[in-house]
């Protein structure tokens, strides 16, 4: 490696961030440009914006590790991850979009017609946002470490810096033309290494390391918990349902013209994180070959980073290491961005006076706190801390937004009860196996722990039915507008302005 070159990577990235959000911010005036870009982003833009910001530390630094240390197992993180935009693209794309709200909390208030169930809703969305944005910052301190010897929290305080900035300065409009360009810049600073990489290996006889077990722990699952079946299937509906309640994802589904562009928007997602996934994984695979002396939940993370020097130790090698490394700065950039777009314009609105002056305010406390959290906080594995955002999401929120989307039952205080029933106990489960997963033993101690390790296949439904339930119970509360409002969200704009 050589520090000074990958640094010079970094400020490239940063520069490149900070030009292209200035042409953003030209146009930034209204509040429609802050919150959804005035609703007038194109279908191919949009879906490297949105693929720029989901491909986040845990796909570009973490999913790479995780094949290390685990194998062919690890790509059930990637396909629950793709997956999860098919759902998205089935149920709910289209008429979020229709909708015309500019964030979750505002399309739960606008079908339920309560304000204390917005409140709820702006509460989970922000928590979820935070916990999101924490992996980010992680990620950019380990990089810097890394590839320059740099403080832990001199990466943290780089992304926080610029993203604040940036959003502050333009919202969703000047982060749309940066997020777009850092997924191309990400997959091709994967792609390029790759191909570069297995060209070079193409005539070494592979030998695998006999240390490296095919069945190794997910780094987040130290325990009974780890290889048992129950937990790949739970962690699979976790990633899956996930994604529909990540706040930052649904945000750019209000960017679109209408709803058909956000349908052909979530098709391209799919292509685009799909290929990205792909070179992702193979870089995994080469690095079981190549550096099996990484295969450690510490070390494992910087696999990607530390290939291109190993293979090739030269002048080649370290050009690469630096294209890596501005795609890592890009994936940190991008995602941080977007969550604090949306968690800003949440903020903006049910704090403030929902102004243009309010969001930037807004921004700036988005940033604050994850980054205090980060600063005061080691880096777990990245692919596992953002797989327990996917579960905090679908726990919570998801169950509520599918409903509200296609029931007209569903009712204010079904919602409310479901979300901290939701919450709550997905935050229980996972302190109990903080706390007592480890110390088990077993066949029946392994799925015990596997339950509170992976809680997403029986909190899930259970939060369901408690919406189910007390929305029956609460008949007479059923909006009066829910027909009207369903009908809006279901009919294409031209049949209902014909």
């Amino acid at each position: 490696m050589n520090p000074a070159l990958d640094i010079a990577a970094v400020v490239l990235v940063l520069v490149a961030t900070v030009v292209l959000g200035a042409m953003g911010v030209r146009f930034s005036r209204t509040t429609g440009d802050f919150f959804v870009a005035s609703r007038s982003v194109r279908s191919v833009w949009n879906a490297s914006a949105i693929s720029g910001e989901y491909l986040s530390a845990g796909t570009f630094l973490g999913l790479a590790g995780l094949v290390l240390l685990v194998g062919a197992d690890g790509f059930w993180f990637p396909i629950g991850y793709a997956a999860g935009y098919l759902l998205l693209l089935l149920f709910v794309a289209a008429p979020l979009r229709r909708s015309g709200a500019y964030t979750i909390p505002d399309f739960i208030e606008a079908r339920l017609e309560s304000k204390a169930v917005r409140r709820l809703t702006s509460v989970l969305v922000v928590v979820i946002g935070w916990l999101y944005i924490v992996p980010q910052l992680h990620g950019a301190s380990l990089a810097l470490k890394v590839v320059a010897d740099l403080p832990e929290w001199a990466g943290a305080v780089v992304v926080a810096v610029v993203v604040c900035g940036l959003v502050a300065a333009g919202g969703m409009r000047a982060i749309t033309v940066v997020q777009g360009m850092q997924y191309w810049l990400k997959l091709t600073a994967l792609l390029v290494p790759a191909v570069v990489l297995l060209i070079a290996l193409s005539g070494r006889e592979p030998e695998l390391s006999p240390a490296l077990e095919p069945l190794q722990a997910f780094p987040v699952e130290l325990g009974p918990a780890a290889t048992h079946p129950y937990a790949t299937g739970s962690l699979m509906l976790a990633l899956l349902l996930g994604t529909i309640g990540l706040p930052h994802v649904l945000v750019r589904f209000y960017t679109s013209p209408d709803g058909g562009s956000a349908r052909r928007t979530t098709v391209l997602v799919v292509a685009m994180i799909g290929a990205f996934y792909a070179v992702s994984g193979t870089m995994g695979l080469i690095a079981r070959v190549v550096t099996p002396d990484l295969a450690h939940p510490g070390l494992a993370d910087t696999v990607v980073l530390a290939l291109p020097s190993r293979v090739l130790p030269g002048p080649v090698g370290t050009l690469l290491t630096a294209l890596v490394v501005a795609g890592a700065f890009a994936a940190f950039l991008s995602t941080s961005s977007g969550l604090v777009v949306s968690l800003a314009g949440v903020i903006s609105q049910d704090v403030f006076d929902g102004s243009v002056r309010s969001f930037r305010l807004s921004a700036v406390l988005c940033v604050v706190v994850p980054l205090g959290v980060a600063l005061l906080t080691g880096p777990e594995a990245l692919v596992s801390s953002v797989g327990t955002v996917f579960l905090v999401a679908a726990t919570s929120l998801t169950p509520v937004i599918l409903l509200g989307v296609w029931w007209r039952g569903l009712t204010a205080r079904g919602a409310a009860a479901g979300m901290l029933v939701g919450a709550l106990t997905c935050g229980a489960a996972l302190l109990g196996s903080a706390l007592v997963g480890e110390t088990l033993s077993g066949a029946d101690a392994a799925l015990a722990a596997a339950l509170l390790a992976q809680p997403a296949a029986w909190a899930i439904p259970l939060a369901t039915a408690v919406v189910i339930v007390v929305s029956l119970r609460d008949r007479d509360r059923v909006p009066s507008r829910a027909d009207r409002y369903l009908a809006r969200l279901h009919l294409p704009e031209r049949r209902r302005e014909a």
